[in-house]
Order: C-alpha cells, then sequence, then structure tokens
C-alpha cells in the first residue's frame, strides 16, 4: 500500500510539473506588450508618520499594535528606530530617492490623508492614520519628484478654505478614503465642495471597493454609486483600484464602476494595486473591458508594491520563465511594478495618462 502511494504521489507531483512547465511554455500577456512611454508618472502613492520631528502625523495605537503596522514601516525601506531618531521626513526623503533611481517613473503624486471629522474638526479618537497637508506640502516642496496630492475631509468646518490653500501650494488632486474618513460621497452636503474641486481644476482620487489596509472600514461608502453626484456636477474622479474587490446589492463593485464609466466621461480609474495576490484576475479585467478603454491612468499604491503582496511569481501561468526571472532580479520597487504590469500587457498610453490627465 505504501509503494502505491508513493508511486501516486510522484505521478501528481510529476503532473503538476508539466501543468507549470506547460503554462511557462504558452505564457500570454493580457494584451499585446507595447514600448513604454518616457517619464512616468505615478498617480497613487502613500506616506505614513508617526509624528516624529513635529511632523503632525499620527497612526492610532490600535494600528501601531498591530502586524500591519512593521510591515507598513518596512514596506516604507525604513526603521521604526531611524524614524523615531530622525523624524517623519526620513520617509519622504527616502521615497523621494528611491524613486529618483527608478528607470521609468520619474515623478509619484504623494498623498496625504485627512481623518474623521466630528463637529467640524478632527477626531483623533476616531481616526487611525492622519497625514496632514502641510507635511506632504513640504516634501513635495523639497523634492522635485514628488507631486503634493491633498486630503480635505469635506466635513470639515474649512473645508473650502482648505482647498484654496491646498491649490496655492501646489496640490494636484484631492484624495479620499470614505470608508475610513468616514464620508458618503453621494451626501448633497457635499455639493459645494464638489463645485470647488471644478473651480480649482482639482481631480478627486478617491478610494472605491473594500479597503483593507486598516483595522476597520465603513465599506458602504467605498460603493462606486456614491460618486455619481460628484460625476453628474462635472468633478473630474479617479476611482482607484477599478473598485477591484467587494460586492453591493449582489454585484462586483467593479461591475458597477464599469457601467458608470459608460455614462461618464470625466470618470477614471487608476490600476494601483491590481497585480497583488489578493486581487489577482482583476489587472486582466481592467484591460480587456471595453468601458475602461481610455479611462486607466498608472498608479502603484506604494509601499505595497514593496510587500509580499506582489510578486510576478504569481503570474507564472502568464509570464515565460524568462521573464519570472527577469523581473524578480529586479530591486528598485517602481521599476518591478512598472515592468510587471508592461509585460502582462499594460498599453502604453495608461502610462502616459496619468501625466496627462494632471497637465505634468
Amino acid at each position: 500500500m505504501s509503494r502505491t502511494l508513493s508511486r501516486v504521489w510522484r505521478l501528481t507531483l510529476a503532473a503538476l510539473l508539466c501543468v507549470v512547465v506547460l503554462k511557462l511554455a504558452i505564457a500570454a500577456p493580457y494584451r499585446p506588450i507595447e514600448p513604454l512611454p518616457p517619464d512616468i508618472l505615478d498617480m497613487h502613492c502613500h506616506i505614513a508618520g508617526i509624528g516624529a520631528g513635529g511632523s503632525g502625523c499620527f497612526v492610532s495605537q490600535k494600528l501601531r499594535d498591530s502586524w500591519k503596522f512593521a510591515v507598513y514601516i518596512k514596506s516604507f525601506g525604513v526603521s521604526a528606530k531611524e524614524v523615531e531618531e530622525k523624524g517623519d521626513d526620513l520617509i519622504a526623503d527616502h521615497i523621494s530617492t528611491t524613486l529618483g533611481q527608478s528607470r521609468y517613473v520619474k515623478k509619484a503624486v504623494l498623498l496625504a490623508l485627512d481623518g474623521v471629522i466630528t463637529n467640524g474638526s478632527l477626531d483623533r479618537s476616531r481616526t487611525e492614520v492622519y497625514v496632514p497637508n502641510e507635511f506632504v506640502a513640504a516634501a513635495a516642496a523639497r523634492h522635485s519628484n514628488l507631486l503634493f496630492g491633498a486630503s480635505i475631509n469635506p466635513y470639515r468646518s474649512d473645508s473650502l478654505e482648505r482647498l484654496h490653500w491646498a491649490k496655492t501650494n501646489g496640490a494636484v488632486l484631492v484624495k479620499w478614503i470614505p470608508s475610513i474618513m468616514e464620508i458618503d460621497p453621494a451626501d448633497p452636503r457635499l455639493e459645494p465642495f464638489y463645485r470647488k474641486l471644478i473651480e480649482l481644476d482639482l481631480p478627486l482620487l478617491s478610494h472605491a471597493g473594500q479597503e483593507r489596509s486598516f483595522s476597520s472600514a465603513a465599506d458602504d461608502l467605498c460603493d462606486p454609486d456614491r460618486l455619481r453626484l460628484p460625476l453628474k456636477l462635472g468633478v473630474k474622479v479617479i476611482a482607484a483600484h477599478i473598485a477591484s474587490t467587494g460586492k453591493y446589492q449582489g454585484e462586483r463593485s467593479s461591475e458597477r464602476l464599469a457601467r458608470m464609466a459608460a455614462e461618464y466621461p470625466n470618470l477614471y480609474s487608476d490600476i494601483s494595486s491590481l497585480t497583488q495576490i489578493n486581487k489577482h484576475f482583476f489587472l486582466k479585467e481592467a484591460l480587456r473591458r471595453p468601458e475602461f478603454e481610455g479611462r486607466l491612468v498608472y498608479g502603484s499604491d506604494f509601499p505595497l508594491i514593496n510587500t509580499a503582496l506582489v510578486s510576478p511569481w504569481y503570474y507564472c501561468g502568464r509570464l515565460s520563465a524568462k521573464q519570472l526571472i527577469a523581473i524578480s532580479s529586479i530591486t528598485n520597487p517602481w521599476d518591478a511594478d512598472v515592468m510587471l504590469k508592461h509585460e502582462l500587457g499594460t498599453p502604453a498610453n495608461i502610462f502616459a495618462r496619468s501625466g496627462q490627465i494632471l497637465n505634468r
């Protein structure tokens, strides 16, 4: 019996090996591979801080006690000890230095992150991560390869004044994660804020779909359908990650976004995070659905591209052995991200469109 079982296992392993070899031999991208454009702009790059050096940043104790905190710090390429000693500016400086070593990506939009608002002011007790606009604007002013992505919760009593300040200080867009900032994009009270975005020519980059990078999230607020109000008013909306995860009213989030793309010419989406192992089939959907044609922009979702969530080996059925080895040998996180998406068939116009819609 034992010999029979052993033989069965050997045959099974041999069959699996044959499948892998066959897949590598017939690997094919989602779309034909095109030459990369020069000077790519990353639309979606995160930063955070712990408040060291008077940055004004903070991370809730709940998140700091989570295993995620250690992963996030490491993914920025620094240690918690270094940040405590040298200040949060070290993180921005390291991002700029690493980006400066990229062959393909020349600039990145560094994203601030506002918090939960109670009675018109920041509520630290309900905010998990806070990255103030002043901190990010200063980093962008120091580094020519970083652009200021503002974040303003529209429920602040002075939200319109903050929008003016952000634009005056070089903001190229406004970033929301509604599910953790407790923003309802469909709230009619936000219409003055949306009209001010249009007046100042500031696109809205809003997370859509489930959010799992934090300890908790009100996912219903990231239903893509809730973005109809700003879209109807004429705001240029970039729904992050093609709303790639979650279901709303029994419908996949990305399905809802695709349907809306056919309705609103001012709706875009980015391809950030779409090569993560938990979103394995969404880049294929993004690149092949006709509704997304001409609407996709490049984003990395740094620093998550610098974690085990992303690896070319997750695509051994699409990439050849030569491609897998070549991409795995790339040490710069932006270059690795670009080449993985490029070799999977991301068209040149997607890589170029980020700079075009921001006039950069």
